[in-house]
């Protein structure tokens, strides 16, 4: 799964690397830039097919225009490239509300026993990658309110990830972000994107287990560590 990233740019930066602008209103709102230890119910910046232009900050944890709680949230963090077709919640969404989650880490722990060492992965050939996601619009039962929410697809292991975790998040090649944002795009056309990235273009190394409270959030979460004697090696070489 993937249940923990980072996006440690600022609001310029990103509008640059996706040719894309944020709503004044939604950054003075919301305001979650830079975010060094992003999880599931933050809100958090999303470029839609809808909208490919813009950014927009929406929540984590996908919330069906169906559902009756929020709650339902939190079970819906991510979504298997494999089952997408298949389940009802994300059938319709695959069609035409696409969207990409803007990244420059994402966290994931090695279990080796009762251990649980933190790592956090990066891409090597760009500072700000894109993943694949679905998102929608859930309407407040009590209040009419909108909650816009997204889940983020993920893809088993590359070469890299698999010396940590069997799954991982569908980074898109960045000359696949305009097509996977493209409702001209069929689904069966656009799963077709969804790969696991190239483990060359990409390094893992391990943080401080201080990642593991949602509440910490600063610089010192994405620096390199001293490896524990139990961490695995992730060099690919």
């Amino acid at each position: 799964m993937c249940g923990r990233s980072s996006l440690t740019k600022v609001e310029k930066e990103i509008e640059a690397r996706f040719h894309a602008t944020f709503y004044t209103e939604e950054l003075v709102k919301y305001n979650p830039l830079p975010n060094y230890n992003v999880a599931p119910t933050h809100m958090v910046p999303v470029i839609t097919s809808a909208e490919p232009d813009h950014l927009h900050i929406y929540r984590w944890g996908l919330i069906p225009f169906w559902a009756k709680d929020k709650a339902i949230g939190a079970k819906m963090i991510n979504a298997r490239v494999e089952t997408l077709m298949d389940k009802s919640a994300f059938k319709k969404l695959l069609a035409s509300q696409r969207c990409i989650v803007p990244m420059d880490g994402f966290y994931e722990w090695k279990t080796r026993g009762k251990l649980k060492t933190p790592f956090r992965i990066i891409t090597t050939d760009q500072d700000i990658f894109s993943v694949a996601g679905l998102w929608d619009i859930w309407h407040v039962p009590d209040t009419g309110e909108t909650l816009c929410s997204f889940t983020i697809i993920t893809t088993p292991p590359n070469r890299l990830m698999e010396k940590i975790h069997d799954r991982m998040p569908a980074i898109l090649l960045p000359e696949n972000e305009k097509y996977w944002l493209d409702n001209e795009i069929k689904p069966v056309e656009a799963l077709q994107m969804i790969i696991p990235y190239p483990a060359e273009n990409m390094d893992a190394y391990e943080v401080s287990a201080k990642v593991n409270n949602v509440r910490v959030n600063d610089p010192t979460l994405i620096l390199p560590v001293e490896s524990s004697p139990e961490a695995i090696q992730t060099s690919l070489f």
